[in-house]
C-alpha cells in the first residue's frame, strides 16, 4: 500500500501580516501587560495613601484629597493587605 500524501511536497501555510501592522496576538499581550502595569500602579498608590494617612494625616490635605476619599481608596486594597 502506498501513501500518496507522503510523496507530496509539504506546504506551509503562513498568515501574512502587512508591514506596519501588529498581529492580534501581540496586541493582546501588550494590552495585558498594560493592564497589569496599571493594576500595580494603583496598588502602589493605595499603599502610599495608607502609609501617609497613618504616618502624616495632615499631608492628605496637601495632595487635595479628603479623608473619606482616602478611606475609599484604601478599602479597594485586598483584605489581606489592609
Amino acid at each position: 500500500m502506498t501513501n500518496c500524501l507522503a510523496s507530496a511536497p509539504r506546504q506551509v501555510v503562513r498568515r501574512r501580516i502587512p508591514v506596519g501592522q501588529v498581529s492580534p496576538r501581540r496586541y493582546s499581550l501588550a494590552a495585558l501587560r498594560n493592564t497589569i502595569t496599571a493594576w500595580r500602579q494603583r496598588t502602589r498608590f493605595r499603599w502610599d495613601l495608607k502609609r501617609i494617612s497613618e504616618a502624616n494625616p495632615h499631608l492628605i490635605d496637601d495632595i487635595g484629597l479628603t479623608r473619606r476619599q482616602v478611606e475609599e481608596e484604601i478599602a479597594k486594597l485586598p483584605f489581606w493587605q489592609r
